[in-house]
């Protein structure tokens, strides 16, 4: 009865057949009470609807199989499930024009289809990127006519920051970041903020390994190059050398006949810093950088911290809109009215344009950096844009690509490039593997080989594997501690080789549409023998006490004895007492036999596990 109430008065509406009066005199004849509720509710919320307890609600939601705490948020359809339970129909969702309403995602590009007659010049955002200590902020200092460097541990960057200069009537935003890996955490989480990529590489060291994956990093994000020379004015600084090592990556500069633009720079006497601004200045109007300044702000994270006096204090950068002090704004799961705003000087302001950084105050939690925000109309909608967030991070917990899908992406009828993110254990290691990947481009599908280079698999690599949905295969190569922890919240597909056929022969089938799935052990539970019965002449039981997780029937179990696998096997019955049971729980006791298996001991390991597809 239940399903057939929730999808007559859905279709109903849908149809636009009845009116909601009419709709709630059916919900009656049905012995209901009709209830209305928004399209998202928390449990605890939907329970003093209905004016039960919590517990309840809980219990019937798992009765229908829906796991949820008292604070998970739960969608209409799923509560109209249960609601018949307790005496209540739901009524259908009143039709809300999305296109009238506007659209409540948080997920924004700058290039989002905008009227074209409100689109007004913009300040160029542009990070700073490049190997530690080659002088990022330091640059960034004399820009600024500012002495950052000085206040930072060690005189190297440990925060973001986010500044604005004014050049000839020209406004120019900077990013400067702790390295590529906060910079592609913002495009992890879908945030496209620069406009521009500044590569900074000192002219005594040269490209260095943190450089190339800087280079990677911005090739990633599909953003122009500018390349600054730094430390030009040092005995042992070599242009030449820099200048070839940036033709080996692939950044042909200008005098060579390429399109990069290079500028030889000191950032602690200032030559070249005009020229370098001057550069940027063009590479911005070329690029024809606009937003709407009339319409509710969106934009970024760019940090977030806790102060004691002011409580949660957030950097943003404003994408377009105007940000408002008593705007009612929502990051992620997070949201607040703004009760004041500060610019990149400490002063307070009340309102900030397109490109603009900004300091506010008013968030009930701390964001993370990287973040999209946006500006709600008011209070109610700022709840409900989080309340939908909630249930969209539940439901569309998406991960990344993996090796399996690319066949059904050239199925049907895309050019694939498969982007692969290789990591090796050796150097010598990274050219064989490198032109081997590259052998197997197709007509209909090719490699894309994202960042290549030696050590460790980690979580900068983990990000950038998001940031550009990439595979990461590693070589000889195991994640870093924290690396794997990371890769399996947000779905990102790591196969370690130790043989280089065995890892072609993957791609290659994935290309193909060969590969076969891998699967993983998933730990069920695990149970100690601590006394063996005899079952008739022949058979024996296990007498076992469950010390975690717990021993159900369609686990695999493997029994354990002084450290060594004696034998796997599924379980031929498993009892509490007299009774046959499905599972023996943490805590409790009971017996098990295996079939074919009688040499139990007494403190025997039972591990009890599945087998798992691997993503």
């Amino acid at each position: 009865m239940t399903t057939s109430i929730s999808q007559q008065t859905q279709s109903a509406t849908s149809a636009g057949q009845h009116s909601l009066e009419e709709i709630a005199t059916a919900i009656r004849l049905q012995g209901l009470e009709p209830l209305t509720i928004p399209a998202a509710i928390t449990v605890a919320d939907f329970a003093t609807a209905m004016d039960v307890g919590p517990v309840e609600v809980i219990k019937a939601l798992m009765r229908t199989g829906y796991m949820f705490t008292i604070n998970d948020v739960i969608e209409h359809g799923v509560a109209s499930v249960v609601s018949p339970i307790f005496g209540y129909g739901l009524l259908p969702l009143e039709a809300e024009s999305s296109s009238e309403s506007g659209s409540t995602s948080l997920v924004f590009s700058p290039d989002e289809e905008e009227d074209q007659d409100a689109l007004e010049p913009r300040p160029p955002v542009i990070t700073i990127l490049g190997h530690v200590d080659h002088g990022k902020t330091t640059l960034l200092d004399n820009i600024r006519n500012a002495n950052v460097v000085e206040g930072e541990a060690g005189g190297i960057t440990q925060h973001m920051g986010a500044y604005q200069i004014e050049r000839e009537g020209t406004r120019i935003t900077f990013l400067d970041t702790p390295g590529h890996e906060a910079f592609t955490a913002m495009r992890a989480r879908g945030a496209q903020v620069t406009d521009i990529a500044v590569l900074i590489v000192a002219a005594d060291d040269g490209i260095m390994p943190q450089t190339i994956e800087a280079i990677d990093h911005a090739r990633a994000a599909e953003v122009p190059i500018v390349v600054a020379i730094n430390k030009v004015d040092l005995p042992n600084a070599d242009q030449e050398r820099v200048k070839r090592q940036l033709a080996e990556q692939n950044l042909l500069i200008e005098e060579w006949g390429g399109d990069i633009i290079a500028v030889p720079v000191s950032a602690i006497n200032g030559s070249g810093v005009d020229d370098l601004l001057e550069n940027l200045i063009v590479l911005s109007e070329v690029s024809e950088l606009r937003a709407n300044p009339d319409r509710y702000a969106l934009g970024v994270v760019v940090e977030a911290r806790r102060d004691r006096s002011r409580g949660t204090v957030a950097t943003l950068i404003v994408q377009t809109g105007t940000l408002e002090v008593g705007d009612h704004i929502v990051i992620g799961g997070t949201r607040g009215k703004i009760r004041a705003m500060f610019d990149d000087e400490g002063n307070r302001i009340e309102s900030a344009a397109p490109s603009t950084p900004v300091e506010i105050l008013g968030l009930s939690d701390m964001p993370e950096a990287g973040e999209l925000f946006e500006v709600a109309a008011d209070e109610r909608e700022a709840r409900e844009w989080v309340e939908e967030y909630e249930i969209e991070q539940r439901r569309e917990r998406q991960g990344g690509p993996t090796l399996e899908d690319v066949h059904t992406r050239i199925q049907m009828g895309e050019v694939v490039a498969l982007n692969l993110i290789v990591k090796t254990d050796v150097q010598g290691t990274l050219e064989p593997v490198r032109a081997a990947l590259e052998r197997l481009n197709t007509e209909s599908a090719r490699v894309n080989i994202v960042h290549i280079a030696s050590g460790g698999i980690t979580e900068s690599d983990i990000l950038l594997a998001v940031a550009s949905k990439a595979v990461i295969i590693g070589f000889n190569s195991p994640p870093e501690q924290g690396a794997q922890t990371l890769a399996n919240k947000e779905g990102v597909e790591i196969r370690n080789y130790d043989v280089i056929y065995h890892m072609l022969e993957d791609v290659e089938r994935a290309l193909g549409g060969m590969l076969r799935p891998v699967f993983q052990d998933v730990f069920e539970g695990r149970a100690t023998v601590r006394a063996v019965f005899n079952l008739g002449r022949r058979a024996k039981v296990a007498g076992i006490y469950v010390n975690d997780g717990h021993i159900a029937r369609g686990n695999s179990l493997r029994v354990i004895r002084d450290g060594n696998v004696i034998v796997t096997g599924v379980p031929a019955s498993l009892r509490r007492f007299q009774d046959d049971v499905r599972e023996i729980a943490n805590g409790f006791e009971g017996g098990v036999t295996i079939e074919g298996f009688n040499d139990w001991q007494e403190e025997d390991i039972i591990e009890a596990y599945r087998s798992e597809q691997v993503r």
